[in-house]
Protein backbone atom coordinates (compact mmCIF):
# COMPACT_ATOMS: atom_id res chain seq x y z
CA UNK A 1 0.00 0.00 0.00
CA UNK A 2 2.64 2.73 0.68
CA UNK A 3 4.81 2.04 -2.73
CA UNK A 4 0.87 2.89 -4.13
CA UNK A 5 0.41 5.85 -2.18
CA UNK A 6 3.72 7.61 -3.32
CA UNK A 7 3.51 6.72 -7.09
CA UNK A 8 -0.22 8.70 -6.67
CA UNK A 9 1.27 11.58 -4.84
CA UNK A 10 4.19 11.61 -7.32
CA UNK A 11 1.69 11.05 -10.02
CA UNK A 12 -0.45 13.87 -8.76
CA UNK A 13 2.48 16.44 -8.72
CA UNK A 14 3.61 16.20 -12.27
CA UNK A 15 0.15 16.35 -13.88
CA UNK A 16 -1.52 18.99 -11.13
CA UNK A 17 1.19 20.62 -9.62
CA UNK A 18 4.15 21.08 -11.04
CA UNK A 19 2.41 22.25 -14.52
CA UNK A 20 0.93 25.21 -12.93
CA UNK A 21 3.87 26.36 -10.81
CA UNK A 22 4.57 30.47 -11.52
CA UNK A 23 1.50 29.95 -13.76
CA UNK A 24 -1.65 30.33 -11.13
CA UNK A 25 -3.53 33.33 -10.29
CA UNK A 26 -3.78 33.55 -6.15
CA UNK A 27 -7.11 33.41 -4.29
CA UNK A 28 -7.56 34.04 -0.72
CA UNK A 29 -9.73 32.06 1.70
CA UNK A 30 -12.19 33.24 4.37
CA UNK A 31 -9.13 32.51 7.15
CA UNK A 32 -6.98 34.55 4.88
CA UNK A 33 -4.84 31.73 3.83
CA UNK A 34 -3.73 31.80 -0.06
CA UNK A 35 -5.39 28.81 -2.40
CA UNK A 36 -4.69 28.64 -6.47
CA UNK A 37 -6.16 26.50 -8.94
CA UNK A 38 -3.62 24.31 -8.37
CA UNK A 39 -4.66 23.79 -4.65
CA UNK A 40 -7.97 22.54 -5.83
CA UNK A 41 -6.73 20.28 -8.91
CA UNK A 42 -4.45 18.50 -6.64
CA UNK A 43 -6.54 17.47 -4.00
CA UNK A 44 -9.22 16.09 -6.42
CA UNK A 45 -6.75 13.86 -7.83
CA UNK A 46 -5.56 12.71 -4.25
CA UNK A 47 -8.92 12.21 -3.26
CA UNK A 48 -9.63 9.95 -6.48
CA UNK A 49 -6.34 8.47 -6.43
CA UNK A 50 -6.01 7.08 -2.56
CA UNK A 51 -9.67 6.20 -2.61
CA UNK A 52 -8.31 3.54 -5.01
CA UNK A 53 -5.22 2.46 -2.61
CA UNK A 54 -7.83 2.58 -0.22
CA UNK A 55 -11.38 2.88 0.16
CA UNK A 56 -11.92 5.35 2.95
CA UNK A 57 -12.57 9.12 3.17
CA UNK A 58 -10.11 11.68 2.33
CA UNK A 59 -10.29 15.02 4.51
CA UNK A 60 -8.49 17.75 2.70
CA UNK A 61 -7.14 21.14 3.44
CA UNK A 62 -9.29 22.57 0.35
CA UNK A 63 -12.95 21.26 2.22
CA UNK A 64 -14.91 23.27 4.71
CA UNK A 65 -14.58 23.64 8.24
CA UNK A 66 -18.23 21.77 8.59
CA UNK A 67 -16.70 19.11 6.13
CA UNK A 68 -13.48 18.02 7.87
CA UNK A 69 -14.81 18.16 11.22
CA UNK A 70 -17.68 15.80 10.14
CA UNK A 71 -14.83 13.27 8.50
CA UNK A 72 -13.22 13.35 11.36
CA UNK A 73 -15.74 12.81 13.66
CA UNK A 74 -17.77 9.51 11.52
CA UNK A 75 -14.04 7.93 10.61
CA UNK A 76 -14.24 4.31 11.32
CA UNK A 77 -11.70 1.20 11.97
CA UNK A 78 -10.61 1.43 8.13
CA UNK A 79 -9.07 4.51 8.71
CA UNK A 80 -8.73 8.64 7.49
CA UNK A 81 -6.90 9.67 4.39
CA UNK A 82 -5.60 13.27 5.51
CA UNK A 83 -4.32 15.53 3.11
CA UNK A 84 -2.70 18.66 2.42
CA UNK A 85 -2.39 19.13 -1.62
CA UNK A 86 0.06 22.35 -1.42
CA UNK A 87 1.63 22.83 1.96
CA UNK A 88 3.56 26.71 1.27
CA UNK A 89 1.01 27.97 -1.05
CA UNK A 90 2.20 31.35 -0.97
CA UNK A 91 6.00 29.95 -1.45
CA UNK A 92 4.58 28.09 -4.47
CA UNK A 93 2.84 31.41 -5.92
CA UNK A 94 5.70 33.04 -5.05
CA UNK A 95 8.04 30.94 -7.01
CA UNK A 96 9.61 29.71 -4.07
CA UNK A 97 10.93 26.42 -4.04
CA UNK A 98 9.72 25.08 -0.59
CA UNK A 99 6.24 23.29 -0.99
CA UNK A 100 5.07 19.99 -0.82
CA UNK A 101 2.05 17.57 -1.32
CA UNK A 102 1.57 16.14 2.64
CA UNK A 103 -0.71 12.84 2.97
CA UNK A 104 -1.27 11.02 6.19
CA UNK A 105 -3.59 7.74 7.05
CA UNK A 106 -5.32 7.71 9.92
CA UNK A 107 -6.00 5.16 12.88
CA UNK A 108 -7.21 5.54 16.51
CA UNK A 109 -6.52 9.41 16.23
CA UNK A 110 -3.04 8.41 14.83
CA UNK A 111 -0.91 8.45 11.94
CA UNK A 112 0.00 4.95 10.73
CA UNK A 113 1.52 6.38 7.63
CA UNK A 114 2.67 9.04 6.57
CA UNK A 115 4.49 10.79 2.69
CA UNK A 116 5.50 14.28 2.04
CA UNK A 117 7.17 14.96 -1.41
CA UNK A 118 8.90 17.78 -2.51
CA UNK A 119 8.25 17.69 -5.83
CA UNK A 120 10.78 20.52 -7.03
CA UNK A 121 13.81 18.36 -5.52
CA UNK A 122 12.28 15.16 -6.24
CA UNK A 123 12.65 14.49 -2.64
CA UNK A 124 9.43 11.94 -0.33
CA UNK A 125 10.10 11.56 2.98
CA UNK A 126 7.99 8.58 4.10
CA UNK A 127 7.06 6.28 7.47
CA UNK A 128 5.13 3.76 8.52
CA UNK A 129 4.27 3.33 12.21
CA UNK A 130 6.82 0.68 13.60
CA UNK A 131 8.99 0.33 10.52
CA UNK A 132 10.98 3.25 10.49
CA UNK A 133 11.27 6.81 8.30
CA UNK A 134 12.92 7.15 5.16
CA UNK A 135 14.08 9.94 1.94
CA UNK A 136 14.10 8.27 -1.43
CA UNK A 137 14.99 4.89 0.07
CA UNK A 138 17.78 5.89 2.26
CA UNK A 139 16.58 5.84 6.28
CA UNK A 140 16.53 8.99 8.06
CA UNK A 141 18.23 10.74 9.80
CA UNK A 142 20.53 11.22 6.61
CA UNK A 143 22.89 13.57 8.94
CA UNK A 144 23.83 13.76 12.53
CA UNK A 145 22.62 16.83 14.48
CA UNK A 146 24.56 19.28 16.86
CA UNK A 147 26.32 18.03 19.92
CA UNK A 148 25.17 21.35 21.72
CA UNK A 149 21.86 23.00 21.59
CA UNK A 150 24.46 26.62 21.60
CA UNK A 151 25.31 24.97 18.30
CA UNK A 152 22.11 23.74 16.84
CA UNK A 153 20.16 24.68 13.78
CA UNK A 154 16.19 25.88 14.91
CA UNK A 155 13.15 26.24 12.34
CA UNK A 156 11.19 28.51 14.15
CA UNK A 157 7.27 30.08 13.16
CA UNK A 158 7.61 33.29 15.17
CA UNK A 159 4.53 34.75 13.83
CA UNK A 160 2.41 31.86 15.47
CA UNK A 161 3.76 32.54 18.25
CA UNK A 162 3.23 34.40 21.82
CA UNK A 163 5.15 37.99 22.03
CA UNK A 164 6.26 37.70 24.56
CA UNK A 165 8.04 34.08 23.58
CA UNK A 166 8.99 35.53 19.69
CA UNK A 167 10.86 38.33 21.79
CA UNK A 168 12.81 35.90 23.69
CA UNK A 169 13.84 34.05 20.94
CA UNK A 170 14.77 36.91 18.79
CA UNK A 171 16.80 38.81 21.23
CA UNK A 172 18.21 35.45 23.50
CA UNK A 173 17.99 32.29 21.52
CA UNK A 174 19.42 29.45 22.64
CA UNK A 175 20.78 27.99 19.58
CA UNK A 176 23.18 28.71 17.04
CA UNK A 177 21.04 29.96 14.01
CA UNK A 178 17.36 29.55 12.61
CA UNK A 179 14.98 29.68 9.65
CA UNK A 180 11.52 29.72 8.85
CA UNK A 181 10.89 28.84 4.87
CA UNK A 182 6.90 28.55 5.13
CA UNK A 183 6.43 24.68 5.01
CA UNK A 184 5.33 22.75 7.88
CA UNK A 185 4.90 19.47 6.07
CA UNK A 186 8.60 20.19 5.06
CA UNK A 187 10.22 21.30 8.21
CA UNK A 188 8.91 18.23 10.23
CA UNK A 189 10.90 15.95 7.35
CA UNK A 190 13.97 18.58 7.22
CA UNK A 191 14.38 17.89 11.08
CA UNK A 192 13.99 14.19 10.93
CA UNK A 193 16.47 13.94 8.38
CA UNK A 194 18.84 16.20 10.59
CA UNK A 195 18.37 19.22 8.45
CA UNK A 196 17.30 21.07 11.58
CA UNK A 197 18.26 20.36 14.80
CA UNK A 198 15.36 21.90 16.82
CA UNK A 199 11.35 22.89 15.66
CA UNK A 200 9.29 25.09 17.35
CA UNK A 201 5.62 26.29 15.99
CA UNK A 202 2.99 27.81 17.80
CA UNK A 203 -0.22 26.13 16.11
CA UNK A 204 -0.65 23.65 13.15
CA UNK A 205 -3.86 22.45 11.60
CA UNK A 206 -4.13 19.02 11.12
CA UNK A 207 -3.31 17.97 7.57
CA UNK A 208 0.25 20.30 8.82
CA UNK A 209 1.23 17.43 11.05
CA UNK A 210 -0.11 14.68 10.03
CA UNK A 211 2.76 13.29 8.21
CA UNK A 212 5.53 15.20 9.15
CA UNK A 213 4.85 14.51 12.61
CA UNK A 214 5.05 10.30 11.96
CA UNK A 215 7.99 11.02 10.28
CA UNK A 216 9.63 12.55 12.96
CA UNK A 217 8.89 9.65 15.21
CA UNK A 218 10.25 7.05 12.54
CA UNK A 219 13.19 8.75 12.39
CA UNK A 220 13.55 8.32 16.40
CA UNK A 221 12.93 12.31 17.31
CA UNK A 222 10.75 13.47 20.01
CA UNK A 223 8.03 15.59 19.86
CA UNK A 224 5.79 17.59 22.39
CA UNK A 225 3.54 20.48 22.66
CA UNK A 226 4.03 23.85 24.74
CA UNK A 227 1.49 22.41 26.97
CA UNK A 228 1.21 18.16 26.76
CA UNK A 229 4.00 15.96 26.40
CA UNK A 230 1.76 13.57 24.73
CA UNK A 231 1.92 15.44 21.31
CA UNK A 232 -1.18 13.04 19.83
CA UNK A 233 -3.44 14.39 22.71
CA UNK A 234 -3.38 18.32 22.12
CA UNK A 235 -6.11 20.17 20.54
CA UNK A 236 -6.44 18.73 17.12
CA UNK A 237 -7.14 21.50 14.42
CA UNK A 238 -4.69 23.73 16.34
CA UNK A 239 -1.35 22.13 17.70
CA UNK A 240 1.64 23.74 18.90
CA UNK A 241 5.41 21.75 18.21
CA UNK A 242 8.12 21.80 20.24
CA UNK A 243 10.71 18.68 18.55
CA UNK A 244 13.81 17.49 18.08
CA UNK A 245 15.68 15.01 16.47
CA UNK A 246 18.16 13.85 19.24
CA UNK A 247 16.52 13.38 22.82
CA UNK A 248 18.95 15.29 24.96
CA UNK A 249 18.39 18.30 22.78
CA UNK A 250 14.37 18.06 22.80
CA UNK A 251 14.88 18.12 26.79
CA UNK A 252 16.67 21.06 26.73
CA UNK A 253 14.88 22.61 24.43
CA UNK A 254 11.17 21.92 25.48
CA UNK A 255 12.57 22.89 29.12
CA UNK A 256 13.81 26.34 27.29
CA UNK A 257 10.34 26.77 25.90
CA UNK A 258 8.35 25.59 28.34
CA UNK A 259 9.89 28.27 31.07
CA UNK A 260 8.87 31.12 28.76
CA UNK A 261 5.60 30.25 27.94
CA UNK A 262 4.67 30.58 32.06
Amino acid sequence: MLLSVLDTIKSVAQSEIMPRYLKVARQQKSDGSLFTEADVASQTALVSGLRKVLDCPVLGEEMSVAEQEGLWRDANQSGLWCIDPIDGTSNFVNGLPYFAVSVGLVRGGRSVLGAVYDPVADEMFYAERGCGAFLNGVRLPIKPHAPLLRHAMAAVDFKRLSKELAREIAATPPFSSQRNYGASALDWCYTAAGRFDLYLHGGQKLWDYIAGALILEESGGSLCTLSQDDFWQDDLWKRSVIAALDAGLFQEWKEWVRERCN
